[in-house]
């Protein structure tokens, strides 16, 4: 099958584009380096591939390097039947350095080229139109107008791109560049032809950044976004999580009042509902953080966030550029350790790494909402805007933070060199602002559901299995003779000084496959327990069972520190290429963690 690849800038609505042509929803966003891979997806009879956003076949970072080797091979490739090089009508003189530079590889390696001349709508919008003819005329390129969002024109770029990749011979390029310099010249000499005026872009841009961006205020707004953020994941998702939990506590009880009494029915309620059932109680708030972070992205806000952390950041070594990754990370650390990669300074970049997985992660969730909703009261403020809860979340998130930044500093003062002192100078595109995608956006939210559930529920299917097998027998149901009471109370030891009994014990080792699976093994465990009364209600059977705050507590800060994923562990070997790295901080976080743990249990 032959290939046609889709280039361009960050910011430029590629990867929208890429979703319309394919029809597949990938993650579409409004800062530098969200596209850290190739996709690709069917486009009639060809493979249409989107490479990385790039500013120039020159690369500034390790994430453009790898782009544009692959483009070079692409270019290389028999395989490549046409180049689609998207351009952003809304700032044309810096799409067009990059977009001529492929034009002339392509000429160079005798490749078809198409532009597409996206985000037209905004263009018309402040009343100008673009003479695609003329433009294309000058290019030397066929050059089609077109909103990825608006879908003004796509159709007929559909067809246009079909019949290029079917004759390409008749889409070579006809105009060469001499050299880098008149690459410059000849993009400033089209905007200014073709392009809107700088001023009329930037007039409302700049009328809500002196607002955004103020010293004080935008300080101030960004907090106040960030907390609405974390208090969002408990407040929004709250009605959810009590649908799912009360749904699945009458489907426990449905299949175990249909079932008779016997070892079928002990394993559907305690291991089945108990544990997998548990777990699906917060994928809402998963869903929740998705679309949060979704909205900050679509909207252009990170990029500014970005801006607005760099300062405050570098005092503790690290670069505006780190946020990104950052909040990344409270979804899933594995790709923002991957996102890293768009730091340009090597040190900055191996400090974000290794301080990411300090940031609350969506698998964390579950055991805070679980142990939050055991330990904190639902305590309303403001009509029921905030709630205690929902404040504690946000808490527990900022422990993570305000550790990750310390830890940013010890390492900084540890492999800080004089070399390191002359680092590249920050530099970071503000992205217009816009409106989200919806369709996208929603996609998304649903898709980091399932993916979540695909990812974990296997995990905890069989981890909820291989427990229930070990606490049931030998003697059916009876727990504290069981075999896993035996492994329990060979470990026990190493968990009383946290106040914690064999159960949490087991929870926390089993979780090393998967935080979540945490809630699932316990869910397991007390399923066992005989908690038949209260199926699928985890929180109050803990509740009965008499977890202390100050072990509930040692347990959230915990889990807060402590390295728990295997998956995280081999990401970061990979990434530093460093097994000591990785195994380094998996212990040297859990002992800070225990420490932490041990500290809450003892003194509250």
């Amino acid at each position: 099958m032959k290939n046609i690849i889709l280039v361009g800038k960050p910011n430029s609505g590629k990867s929208l584009l890429f979703n319309q042509l394919t029809g597949l929803r990938q993650k579409v966003a409004n800062f530098p380096g969200v596209t850290v891979e190739l996709k690709s997806g069917q486009f009639g009879d060809y493979r249409l591939v989107d490479f990385p956003g790039t500013y120039s076949l020159k690369s500034l970072s390790r994430d453009e390097e790898l782009a544009i080797e692959k483009l070079h091979e692409a270019m290389l490739s028999d395989a490549t039947s046409l180049v689609v090089c998207n351009l952003d009508a809304t700032r044309l003189e810096r799409s067009l350095v990059f977009g001529l530079q492929v034009r002339d590889l392509a000429h160079k390696h005798n490749k078809g080229v198409v532009f597409s001349l996206n985000m037209i709508d905004e263009v018309q919008r402040f009343g100008h139109e673009i003479d695609t003819e003329k433009l294309s005329r000058d290019l030397g390129c066929a050059v089609y107008a077109l909103s990825a969002k608006s879908l003004i024109g796509l159709h007929e770029f559909k067809l246009a791109i079909q019949d290029a990749a079917e004759h390409p011979e008749d889409f070579l390029p006809t105009i060469k560049a001499d050299d880098e310099s008149s690459v410059l010249q000849i993009s400033r000499s089209l905007s200014k032809r073709y392009g809107l005026k700088a001023d009329i872009v930037l007039k409302k841009q700049n009328r809500i950044d002196g607002f955004l961006l103020n010293n004080v205020l935008g300080g101030v707004m960004f907090f106040i976004i960030m907390f609405l953020l974390f208090q969002s994941i408990f407040t929004w998702a709250s009605p959810l999580m009590d649908g799912v939990e009360m749904a699945l506590g009458d489907m426990a009880a449905f299949v175990s009042n249909s079932l008779p009494d016997g070892m079928v029915n002990d394993f559907i309620t305690d291991a089945l509902f108990g544990g997998v059932g548990s777990f699906l109680v917060f994928v809402p708030q998963i869903m929740v953080l998705t679309f949060i972070i979704g909205l900050l992205e679509d909207s252009g806000y990170l990029a500014r966030a970005a801006l607005i952390c760099h300062k405050p950041l570098s005092y503790f070594g690290l670069s505006g550029r780190s946020f990104i990754p950052y909040l990344s990370g409270h979804a899933c650390a594995i790709p923002a350790i991957m996102a890293a990669r768009t730091i340009e300074s090597p040190r900055k970049r191996l400090i974000t790494m290794m301080t990411i997985p300090l940031m609350s992660c969506s698998a964390r969730l579950p055991v805070y909402a679980l142990l939050i909703a055991v330990l904190i009261p639902d305590t309303q403020y403001l009509g029921g805007l905030l709630n205690l809860q929902g404040i504690t979340f946000f808490i527990l998130y900022f422990i993570g933070i305000v550790t990750a930044l310390l830890v940013s500093v010890l390492l900084n003062k540890m492999t800080e060199s004089d070399k390191d002192k002359a680092d590249m100078p920050f530099i970071l595109e503000l992205p217009t602002y816009r409106l989200p995608h919806w369709k996208p956006l929603m996609h998304r939210v649903l898709t980091s559901g399932k993916q979540f559930i695909k990812r974990a529920g296997p995990v905890i299917f069989w981890v909820s299995v291989v427990i229930w097998v070990l606490g049931y027998f030998p003697e059916s149901g009876e727990l504290q003779s069981s075999y896993l009471a035996m492994i329990g109370h060979w470990i026990e030891p190493i968990f009383e000084p946290l106040g914690l009994d064999w159960r949490y014990g087991v929870a926390i080792l089993v979780s090393f496959l998967a935080r979540e699976v945490f809630v699932g093994a316990l869910g397991t465990l007390f399923g066992i327990q005989g908690a038949d009364e209260n199926i699928a209600g985890l929180a109050a059977n803990i509740q009965a069972d008499g977890l202390t705050l100050g072990a509930g507590i040692g347990l959230m800060l915990f889990y807060v520190v402590a390295l728990q994923c295997v998956a995280t562990v081999a990401t970061l070997k990979g990434e530093t290429g460093s097994g000591k790295v990785a195994w380094g901080l998996f212990v040297g976080y859990g002992l800070l963690a225990y420490c932490l743990a041990w500290l809450a249990a003892t003194f509250i």
